[in-house]
């Protein structure tokens, strides 16, 4: 069963078209990449899914429509957000950045903290540190870990890797791959990093310019001559 349904989704910022009819699914427990160059709209479709941009089209979660409801509502509703290069408060310490996530969870503040805590220990040993002085990888868990205090169904990861060393790639990539398959969590990643999308993903689609391009397994889409030419340099 899907927990999110794109369909025919188009996004506007003014009278300028981001988004054109662009419609896939992601089920319940399966992680999904949507992948493309700078300015393909992968970000655009995250902050769609967020309700902060015009759309047409609808966005179903668990087969309510999304469309029309402001962010807080959203993430009430079960969709947490870690948005590219983070967007954290960055004269707060990391507690207050991941303390501020669990607004719309307060009861599970405790226990989200925790767990938080139990997949990134440098965020615990940081605590009082503010944002602004932390690496690029730190803030980037950070910023995962403001978006599962929201104790989310869906999360939204946009562009985890931009900026950061193929280290602290593979330790973003084993965290999510964890959160999936130990928690059960469903995840939508948008990547330029071809190859880490590929990696987690059971479906990636291709964007190009705002259109939905292609979609496949990831064994499916690298044995595409087309594809392969234009990511891979085959």
């Amino acid at each position: 069963m899907a927990l999110l349904e794109i369909d025919n989704l188009s996004a506007f910022y003014g009278r300028a078209q981001s988004l054109h009819n662009v419609s896939f699914n992601v089920g319940k427990g399966e992680i999904v990449a949507v992948i493309g160059t700078n300015g393909a709209g992968k970000s655009t479709l995250m902050d769609s899914i967020m309700g902060m941009v015009k759309n047409t089209g609808a966005i179903r979660l668990e087969g309510q429509d999304l469309i029309g409801f402001d962010s807080s509502e959203i993430v009430k509703r079960g969709v947490g957000y870690a948005p590219e290069r983070a967007h954290l408060f960055p004269f707060m310490t990391v507690e207050d950045n991941l303390l501020v996530g669990g607004y719309t969870a307060r009861d599970d503040i405790g226990r989200n903290l925790a767990h938080v805590h139990e997949l990134f220990p440098v965020l615990k040993q940081r605590a009082t540190q503010e944002t602004a002085t932390q690496s690029g990888g730190e803030r980037q868990m950070v910023s995962v870990g403001r978006a599962l205090m929201t104790s989310p169904r869906l999360l939204l990861v946009d562009e985890p890797t931009i900026g950061l060393s193929p280290k602290v790639c593979s330790e973003i990539a084993a965290t999510l791959k964890r959160l999936n398959e130990e928690d059960g969590l469903t995840i939508l990643i948008t990547e330029q990093n071809i190859n880490f999308a590929m990696s987690l993903a059971t479906r990636v689609h291709v964007l190009e310019t705002g259109h939905l391009r292609i979609s496949g397994t990831p064994q499916e889409l690298a044995a595409d001559d087309a594809l392969n030419k234009a990511y891979f340099g085959g």
